[in-house]
């Protein structure tokens, strides 16, 4: 005679018994998650955890950490001007950078999808070529080199535009345009593929069931059917678009150097490598980390709460 299978109830466990219930009930995936969370607590959760310690404290990496209390974000938000200067760079290019990247890789996405799939198999490459290649910077430092062997100087010395070269990326004027164009040409990459592999996978009969309740056009076929079945895509693109703005300064290192021009383009990324990386004063550069944490994180949350509304009349 088969055992009978015991039947647990959870109107006679406490909460914490319920709880350890269901733990062992789903132990298998309990223990296929283990190697991501371990990794994710040792490389993610716990550097976050040790910034925000070592950032009350006064660190050179060579004599024991001196608690300090508050004194670096003192002096963050009223003694380093370099800091406002940052703050207000890695701001402009976070919302001028990141929106823009988010919104052309869904549209452009969008767009190709319906192409036949050869073809769009070749347009997707096309365009994510730019963040998969190696030194991608070296064709805009070309094109834009500050002496006439650079080509738009060349040709703009030939159409006798200009009298004397132009120096696009020591020029206050032209970095922070050229930054954001690069940005923005470089913007097509993991999020865009996810939205792509997002598109595919809806079916296409929801479209048609729409069609019948009244759906009209293909701004309303977005809203109420592509764009709720994609949130898992959303999301994750949403998160690479922020990264991808708030480490804006990679970009304006391989143009413009480290610091740029008068500081047009210095951003937190910077100030945190100059404090961690060359006056060893790890305290500070701490504090710096966490303050930029905290702003990406509730961007996060924003952009969360907002993706939440899609498809909602």
């Amino acid at each position: 005679m088969a055992k009978e299978k015991k039947v647990v109830s959870r109107k006679n466990m406490t909460k914490r018994q319920w709880t350890w219930h269901l733990m062992k009930q789903n132990k298998v995936g309990y223990l296929m998650v283990a190697p991501y969370m371990i990794l994710f607590f040792l490389f993610t959760f716990l550097p976050v955890l040790l910034s925000l310690i070592i950032g009350f404290t006064d660190f050179n990496m060579l004599q024991w950490p001196h608690f300090v209390g508050m004194r670096n974000y003192v002096t963050m938000f009223l003694d380093d001007e370099l800091f406002m200067t940052a703050l207000k760079y890695t701001l402009f290019f976070a919302l001028i950078t990141g929106p823009a990247s988010y919104l052309l890789s869904f549209v452009v996405a969008w767009f190709i999808n319906d192409l036949n799939p050869r073809i769009r198999a070749f347009v997707t490459v096309i365009f994510y070529a730019p963040a998969i290649g190696g030194d991608v910077y070296l064709i805009w430092r070309t094109l834009f080199s500050g002496d006439s062997y650079g080509w738009v100087n060349a040709w703009l010395l030939k159409m006798g535009v200009v009298q004397s070269p132009i120096l696009f990326f020591t020029n206050p004027k032209w970095i922070l345009p050229l930054c954001v164009i690069v940005a923005l040409w470089t913007s097509l990459g993991t999020s865009f593929l996810a939205f792509i592999a997002g598109l595919q996978g809806i079916d296409r009969s929801q479209y048609e069931a729409a069609a019948i309740d009244g759906v009209k056009n293909r701004w309303q076929e977005a809203w109420y059917v592509t764009l709720p079945n994609m949130k898992p895509q959303l999301m994750f693109g949403a998160v690479m678009a922020i990264t991808g703005s708030f480490t804006f300064g990679g970009i304006v290192t391989n143009l413009a150097g480290n610091p740029p021009t008068d500081y047009v383009g210095y951003t937190l990324q910077h100030h945190i490598s100059e404090y961690g990386s060359v006056r060893w004063e790890v305290g500070y550069s701490s504090a710096l980390t966490f303050i930029m944490f905290l702003i990406m994180f509730g961007t996060n949350l924003l952009i969360t709460r907002i993706i939440s509304k899609v498809g909602q009349s």
